[in-house]
């Protein structure tokens, strides 16, 4: 559809016209669907789409509440773009599952290995009553962990990170030296692995890490093999020799009755290593980036770090490392927020969507460290709300107070429009930040 067409469809902005004609590669194209949907062609993988979440989501919004589009690998779905319509989507487990009837995940697709769908089933991919068994068995396992007695060691390894930022020479790219290593060490304690095995988890979270397509999945896979294998051995030497970590904890657990099998135990122990230094390596990269374009905000928390907690949850909404919710199948025809949608339709919650809705959220596209109260669902809502919260919010308050502690005139070694995002759909990840010791420059910054 021409875009003069689309203004006359959607009543569009000369604005939103300006937008579409700069970033042609964001809105390739739009046209009518069923209900009172639109069709577009977006690229979630765009530098546009990273830099400016927010005119993005905007854009998104004003086609609907729901829009139809395709996503990389998962192909046609809908997606959602209003707080409300993100949240029903997120906590209806009937209608909306991740499981077909017969069983199979929404996410899936036919050339994908069978270990591979062996590795993603996990809780986070299920539907009840398999959901809530497997989380009672973790829940129990990081009841008996602790996860908030940890924080002291969380801060030591910070202060040690921080101080060794320039070890290897300046300017330093904080996501590989800092963002990274912080959560991949705190997880591999948590979990009780060797300190010896750390660089295998590193490299294999490079890996992830560049995840944007096809082909990046496909050289993925052939590091998930030798990973699957290791963790199994993992596990082996637990359900043997006892030990202590997460782990341990698990196989305990396990052995006292919890229902779970073989497979699902590796699934497991994958699923929270992969999630629990993933998304908290972007929540800290993406903190630290705003507070370095932010000066003004960086000097006020520094001056007073009580004020961590409430910075940390506005961090979460608007960096909102974590964009998407796993693809879900429509159980039924419904009407969601006057858009049908039909029984076997995928849809997926647009996380960063309901993070950026004027309608939950005051001024959603302004950075307010003081916002309160703060409805942000970065951590998702229903039965799936994510279960390291607690770490992930501690993790981030000790990385950044440790950062700008040891290193108090931090700043940005290049303009922060030269700054670029991985090219990873779902995940709003920086794909580095180099910096450098010393007093703010005068460019590209706002107070």
């Amino acid at each position: 559809m021409e875009r003069r067409k689309w203004r006359a469809a959607l009543d569009l902005t000369p604005a939103d016209i300006a937008f579409a004609n700069a970033c042609p590669m964001l809105f390739q194209g739009l046209e009518q669907q069923r209900g009172a949907a639109m069709t577009a062609e977006v690229d979630f993988t765009s530098q546009a789409f990273f830099r400016d979440p927010a005119a993005g989501v905007e854009r998104l919004r004003a086609l609907g509440p729901v829009v139809a589009t395709r996503f990389p690998i998962v192909g046609k779905v809908w997606i959602t773009t209003t707080y409300e319509a993100t949240a029903r989507v997120l906590k209806d487990g009937e209608t909306f599952t991740l499981r077909k009837e017969g069983g199979g995940l929404a996410g899936l697709r036919w050339w994908m290995p069978s270990f591979v769908a062996a590795l993603a089933n996990n809780m986070l991919t299920m539907d009840e009553p398999d959901h809530t068994r497997l989380r009672e068995i973790v829940d129990e396992a990081f009841r008996r962990r602790a996860v908030l007695d940890m924080e002291p060691r969380i801060r030591a390894i910070a202060d040690d990170l921080a101080g060794e930022l320039f070890a290897d020479g300046s300017p330093a790219d904080l996501v590989a030296r800092y963002a990274r290593t912080l959560p991949l060490s705190v997880i591999c304690e948590l979990l009780g692995l060797p300190l010896a095995d750390r660089p295998k988890f590193i490299a294999w979270a490079n890996t992830v890490a560049r995840l944007a397509g096809v082909t990046d999945f496909l050289r993925m896979i052939g590091g998930l093999w030798p990973m699957r294998r290791y963790l199994e051995e993992r596990l082996r030497l637990a359900r043997e020799h006892g030990g202590e970590g997460l782990i341990a904890e698990l196989v305990r657990v396990e052995m006292e009755g919890g229902r779970i099998s073989a497979s699902e135990m590796v699934s497991m122990v994958f699923l929270l290593l992969g999630a629990g230094s993933e998304t908290t390596t972007h929540l800290i990269s993406g903190s630290v980036y705003e507070l370095l374009r932010n000066p003004g905000l960086r000097d006020w928390l520094a001056a007073d770090w009580s004020r961590g907690n409430l910075a940390v949850e506005e961090f979460l909404r608007f960096v909102s490392p974590v964009q998407f919710s796993k693809p879900r199948f429509v159980r039924r025809d419904i009407e969601l927020d006057g858009v049908r949608l039909k029984k076997g339709d995928r849809v997926m919650a647009m996380v960063a969507a309901a993070n950026m809705d004027p309608e939950a959220i005051e001024a959603p596209g302004r950075l307010d460290l003081q916002r309160r109260p703060n409805r942000h669902i970065s951590f998702g809502t229903g039965i799936h709300f994510c279960l390291g919260h607690q770490l992930a919010r501690l993790e981030g308050l000790c990385a950044l107070q440790a950062l700008f502690t040891r290193w108090p005139g931090l700043r940005l070694a290049v303009e922060p429009a030269q700054i670029r995002w991985r090219k990873r759909p779902g995940l709003r990840s920086i794909e580095k930040l180099p910096v450098v010791a010393g007093p703010q420059p005068t460019f590209g910054v706002r107070g």
